[in-house]
């Protein structure tokens, strides 16, 4: 008998164990959406939102309209104030005109050192220009001017000097007075004349209008904030039901808040288009007046538009306080508008 044992039956119908395979990472599914889609509905979110926006406003057009309008004045008087005052400085010339020095020169000089005098001063650091009157030009139009012709027809001779009129590069009270001391140690200058006061006199009037501007915009920026705070306001009471069952649902604050900042920022686009159109329509309605009250006095001055960069200043300015207004209502009514 063999001494050798057969394999047990379990041992040879049992399989063999596989080698162990790695297992393939399943790709989870739980991760998010990526981030285009987030982009596109973070688009069409703000879509949505202000297409609502004008829908709501588009149904109340006159209330609409006449709240861009109380805003749009409230916008155009400090501007329309601010650029009066920036024609104030054109009128009669420039500030440089209004602050000009004149050199007398001494009597023995003669016109040729008179013009050459001129073109050295031209050239001097600090001026903008220099014009020589002679003797004979002083004493034709002090005739003209005074009404004396024939008794100065009378004189021996001519007792008026030339003159040498030099207007400045910039109007500063201490760039001005050493500008003078320098122009008078110059040769065949008799003496240096500069009227600071009025020079003084124009820059306090000018200041004083400034900071009265610059009040004026404070005070109509609140109130324009308050406008458009108060607007806001009725909105949100308008959707308090609406409001609430949002966040009831899970609706995010700043979900609540878009709508309405839409409205703020459309509010102020709407009120900076007609401020934009009350001051064009005002400067050229009131530019006809000061046309003809210029030409009498043999001025062709005329007030100038709007520019377009302040315009656009304009615009961007009244969006962001219909924008910031907006904000302050919501923020104000947010913590108000959980659901009961």
């Amino acid at each position: 008998m063999s001494a050798t044992r057969s394999p047990k039956v379990s041992e040879r119908v049992a399989p063999k164990p596989a080698d162990p395979q790695p297992k393939k990472k399943k790709h989870n599914d739980d991760d998010g959406p990526d981030f285009s889609t987030l982009l596109r509905a973070w688009i069409e979110s703000h879509r949505a939102s202000l297409v609502d926006s004008l829908r709501r406003l588009g149904k109340q057009p006159i209330g609409s309209f006449f709240t861009c309008l109380v805003m749009a004045v409230a916008l155009s008087l400090p501007m329309g104030l601010s650029l009066l005052l920036n024609n104030v400085e054109r009128l009669g010339g420039s500030w440089q005109r209004a602050a000009q020095i004149s050199l007398y020169l001494n009597l023995d000089a003669s016109p040729q050192q008179g013009e050459a005098l001129r073109d050295d001063i031209k050239n001097m650091p600090g001026v903008a220009d220099a014009e020589y009157v002679s003797r004979d030009q002083a004493l034709e139009e002090f005739q003209q001017q005074s009404g004396l012709g024939e008794a100065l027809k009378e004189l021996p001779q001519n007792p008026l000097p030339g003159v040498v009129l030099v207007t400045p590069n910039e109007v500063d009270k201490a760039a001005l007075e050493a500008l003078r001391q320098k122009l008078a140690e110059l040769p065949k200058v008799q003496q240096a004349q500069l009227d600071l006061v009025w020079v003084e006199r124009l820059a306090a009037i000018l200041k004083l209008g400034d900071r009265f501007v610059f009040g004026l915009t404070v005070l109509l920026v609140s109130a324009l904030l308050l406008v458009i705070g108060n607007t806001i306001r009725l909105h949100i009471e308008n959707r308090r039901t609406e409001i609430e069952v949002i966040k009831l649902v899970g609706g995010t604050d700043s979900y609540v808040r878009r709508p309405f900042l839409y409205m703020g920022a459309l509010y102020g686009f709407g009120a900076g288009i007609l401020s934009w159109g009350v001051l064009a329509f005002g400067l050229n309605w009131l530019n006809d007046a000061v046309v003809g009250l210029a030409g009498l006095y043999g001025s062709d001055f005329a007030l100038a538009g709007v520019p377009v960069a302040d315009g656009l200043s304009l615009l961007l300015g009244a969006v962001l306080l219909g924008y910031i207004g907006a904000w302050i209502a919501v923020a104000r009514h947010l913590r108000e508008l959980a659901p009961k």
